[in-house]
């Protein structure tokens, strides 16, 4: 399945676009990979997540942030479960961003996805209980995605220049 989102979005690729979708992706990966103890676990504050919202803007941002997830997860202290679980509920979420229409709708679906998919997967490795999982995951994304990027993703929107940069 990934490799068909891959494709599809991938299909009229120029340099410039591959090169913006490499820095996302490993902008993503670093930031998650440098900030490991508040990105993994339990209680996740993921501040890479901020960057979701670029697929508001252009879906070709999915497959780098999908990719990214999928890079930063496999340094995640869960194992390959993360890769699989955390990456599938972050494709889900860029790509609900891409369809929605308002900037603080789309910024809920990273809540709805990770704090759903994420608290399975702690409660089925025996991390955390169901409940208390999607509740700490919904909030960790709700105040980094809604609180801190709608803010900071309508400042960058309503300039045109970088509006303009970011449109891939």
């Amino acid at each position: 399945m990934l490799i068909f989102v891959f494709k599809v979005y991938l299909k009229s690729i120029t340099t410039n676009k591959l090169v913006k979708i490499a820095i996302v992706a490993a902008l993503y990966a670093l930031l998650t990979i440098n900030l490991a103890p508040i990105s993994y676990g339990f209680i996740q504050f993921r501040l890479s997540e901020v960057m979701v919202l670029l697929a508001f803007i252009d879906p070709l941002y999915i497959p780098a942030l999908v990719l990214g997830c999928i890079m930063a997860n496999i340094f995640s202290p869960l194992g390959m479960i993360d890769v699989f679980v955390g990456s599938f509920a972050t494709l889900l979420s860029v790509y609900m961003i891409n369809k929605s229409k308002n900037l603080f709708l789309a910024s809920l679906w990273p809540c709805i996805m990770n704090g759903i998919f994420v608290a399975a997967e702690l409660y089925l490795l025996n991390i955390a209980p169901f409940w208390a999982s999607i509740l700490y995951v919904a909030l960790g994304e709700f105040g980094v995605v809604s609180i801190i990027g709608v803010p900071l993703f309508k400042t960058l929107l309503s300039n045109n220049k970088i509006n303009s940069i970011l449109k891939i």
